[in-house]
C-alpha cells in the first residue's frame, strides 16, 4: 500500500491543523495506521494509531499528543486524518503515516513493523 501525507503548514501557538494520509488501496481490513513524527535532532515518535476492523475501531495516543490531537479515518475514501488542536512548540516535525497489520498492532502498537511509509509532511508551530 502506498501513503500520501498532506497538510502540513506553518501555523501559530495554540492553533489548529489537519493532516491527511490518503492510501492507495482500501486499508482498513488488514492494516492499522498510525501517525509518526520526527523533530530536529530528535528520535522518532508514534503519537496516534487507528486500526478499524469489522465490528471494532480502536485509538491510541501518545502522552503527548493526548486530548490535543484526534485521528479518525474516512472509509470511503481510505485516507486516515490525525486533528491537531492546541499545538505546540514542541509539536514543530516531520509528520509521516505509516501501515503495520492489524494483528502486529495489537500486541506491538508503535512497536510494530511498520512496512509502508508516507514521504511526510512539514508542521511548523511558531510564537
Amino acid at each position: 500500500v502506498q501513503l500520501v501525507e498532506s497538510g502540513g503548514d506553518l501555523v501559530q501557538v495554540g492553533g489548529s491543523l489537519r493532516l491527511s494520509c490518503a492510501a492507495s488501496e482500501f486499508i482498513f481490513d488488514d492494516y492499522a495506521i498510525a501517525w509518526f513524527r520526527q523533530a530536529p535532532g530528535k528520535d522518532r515518535e508514534g503519537i496516534a494509531g487507528i486500526s478499524i476492523g469489522a465490528h471494532e475501531r480502536s485509538r491510541n495516543y501518545a502522552e503527548s499528543v493526548r486530548n490535543r490531537f484526534t485521528i479518525f479515518a474516512d472509509d470511503a475514501k481510505n485516507t486516515v486524518y490525525l486533528q491537531m488542536n492546541k499545538l505546540k512548540l514542541d509539536d514543530t516535525a516531520v509528520y509521516y503515516c505509516a501501515a503495520t497489520g492489524r494483528g502486529s498492532w495489537y500486541f506491538q502498537g508503535f512497536l510494530s513493523d511498520f512496512h509502508s511509509w508516507g514521504q511526510g509532511t512539514q508542521v511548523t508551530v511558531s510564537s
